[in-house]
């Protein structure tokens, strides 16, 4: 009796084993359905270096779609750098290479149109219909902003660099065919937004564009939030560097990094650049947003609920 048990219960599992195996392979290239932003490239030279100033700036593109070994020096001085992608990141479900976003019409984005990069870049959808990974939290940019950066694309000149496909493991097959779906807007997009110095448009810098949330909000390990908002407390670990811990943003006297600080303070921290070799934060490129900017991201920060982590001021 008990072999009979045993025997019948190998038998669900292995069916059980091998109906996630099928279903996973079937379901590795999903298509989703969204809409084509109505957004048209322009040759406007202001509008191209609205772009050029999100990319190279708050929207730190060029942090991970430049492999350039001196881009944060290339891009610290004012310069140019390469657009080619090919950055690969090895992750616990894959290794994962960052797409070359130049015009060249075989390797890059030179292909697709304008809507198409925009849909990518607001609702996670690729030209092909397929889910874009969770790694470019861009779906509240405005129409105005959007229309900028794919006009800045599309006036780089086109290199043509063949960038791998993504690697999967089996983990991250079982991740892409059940987890992973197209992340959109969060709220209705605007068509645009005043750039002042207010609280306002601080919160946008910061949960639109320049996406401090991302490492300032705590998050569980497939990407939601759980944490109170830019409070910190993301934990990056890296072999052979010590653990670091994003800060506490919020106005909390007693944990809050920059709770005492004033905004010339502020400022001055972010044209000071990075201070710690192993930061994962994009000093260069914050460093090069103007002080209207940063002005309104650190109003947005004080409006904050002060949130007590614990966490030691250094």
């Amino acid at each position: 009796m008990l072999r009979k048990i045993l025997k019948w219960t190998c038998l669900v599992i292995l069916f059980a084993i091998g109906g996630v195996t099928i279903a996973t392979a079937l379901r590795q290239h999903l298509r989703y359905d969204a809409p084509l932003p109505e957004i048209k490239a322009s040759a406007d030279s202001a509008i191209i270096a609205k772009g050029r100033h999100i990319v190279m700036g708050p929207g730190h593109c060029f942090d991970c779609h430049s492999s350039a070994a001196n881009k944060d020096s290339v891009v610290k001085a004012g310069g140019e750098t390469v657009l080619s992608g090919g950055v690969p990141f090895k992750l616990p479900f894959g290794t994962f290479y960052t797409r070359n976003l130049t015009p060249d019409p075989e390797t890059g984005i030179g292909k697709f149109t304008d809507g198409e990069i925009a849909r990518v870049l607001r609702h996670s959808v690729k030209p092909n219909g397929e889910a874009v990974l969770p790694f470019m939290p861009f779906q509240n940019l405005t129409d105005e902003e959007l229309t900028a950066i794919v006009s800045y694309l599309r006036s780089l000149q086109p290199v043509r660099n063949a960038v791998p496909d993504h690697e999967y493991n089996i983990m991250g097959k079982v991740i892409k065919a059940f987890l992973i779906t197209p992340q959109g807007p969060s709220e209705t997009p605007k068509k645009a937004i005043a750039a002042d110095t207010s609280a306002t448009y601080g919160r946008h810098l910061v949960m639109a564009v320049a996406n401090c949330n991302e490492c300032h909000t705590k998050r569980d390990g497939i990407g939601n939030y759980v944490g109170e908002p830019m409070a910190g407390g993301t934990v990056f670990e890296e072999p052979g560097k010590p653990t670091l811990v994003s800060p506490n943003l919020t106005p909390d006297p007693a944990s809050g990094r920059i709770a005492g600080w004033s905004q010339d303070q502020f400022i001055r921290r972010f044209r000071t650049g990075k201070v710690i070799p192993y930061s994962h934060m994009p000093w260069d490129a914050y460093g090069r947003m103007t002080d209207a900017e940063l002005k309104a991201i650190f109003a947005y920060l004080k409006t904050l609920k002060p949130v007590n982590t614990n966490q030691v001021k250094p």
